[in-house]
């Protein structure tokens, strides 16, 4: 009778092992691929227990979070991501406010750099006021032929800046008597600054806790299923 005794006690073991493996998969809200890793590798070795498997499928820190990130510009306060078109998107919601030199409010007008630096705020990002200073911003662009939309396009110097569409055409809040348009860009720039990214970079997957779990399941459960029918068979035969 000792022999069943054990055998039921070894599966009530496993039992208890699987309640508390499914338990860390319910509560855990993120963890590292790497626990997820030592899981698998622990629960195929064959010199290792099942406890041992066991207990690196446990090892899942519900504090180790991680966060996405992408190469992005942003402003005091902005957590969002920008892109080049995104700045093409913001100024061209200001065509038609006319042009009043000094301007930086719509309501009343916007000057050139002051169409660049509220287009700019509106995606969260920081610019100094006037073209000169915008135009040490980001980097380089050696010509209008590798420009991106989004990219600044400064022109005699300073003396006026846009922002350039695409195709040749650029966005800008020209001179008094005229309003912010759209049209070809006129001359070469004396200097083309890359601020944004052209587009949002693509975030690394966050490997979580449900995921990790999931997997130290799978790699256990093959182990389990094994051994509680190993115990199950000699349960019998020791009963008969």
């Amino acid at each position: 009778m000792s022999a069943i005794v054990d055998v039921q006690a070894r599966i009530g073991e496993i039992q208890g092992f699987m309640t508390a493996l499914r338990a860390q998969a319910t509560n855990s809200s993120t963890a590292t691929s790497t626990s997820t890793s030592a899981t698998a590798a622990a629960a195929s070795s064959g010199t290792t227990t099942f406890a041992d498997a066991l207990a690196a499928s446990m090892s899942l820190d519900p504090a180790a979070t991680s966060s996405t990130s992408s190469t992005s510009a942003t402003g005091a306060g902005t957590t969002g991501t920008v892109t080049g078109q995104g700045l093409v998107d913001a100024a061209m919601a200001y065509v038609g406010v006319p042009y009043v030199w000094g301007g930086e409010d719509p309501a009343t007008g916007l000057d050139c750099s002051g169409l660049v630096q509220r287009s700019l705020a509106d995606l969260g990002v920081d610019s100094p006021r006037v073209a000169r200073d915008q135009a040490k911003l980001g980097t380089a662009v050696p010509s209008i032929a590798a420009a991106l939309p989004g990219d600044l396009l400064i022109f005699d110097g300073g003396s006026h800046i846009a922002i350039y569409v695409g195709d040749g055409r650029m966005v800008d809040a020209p001179k008094p008597g005229k309003s912010v348009s759209v049209r070809d860009v006129y001359e070469t720039p004396s200097a083309i600054r890359r601020v944004l990214p052209a587009a949002a970079a693509v975030a690394a997957p966050v490997a979580t806790a449900s995921m990790a779990s999931t997997a130290a399941t799978t790699s256990l459960t093959s182990a389990v299923d094994l051994e509680r029918y190993a115990l199950t068979m000699m349960s019998e035969r020791v009963a008969a």
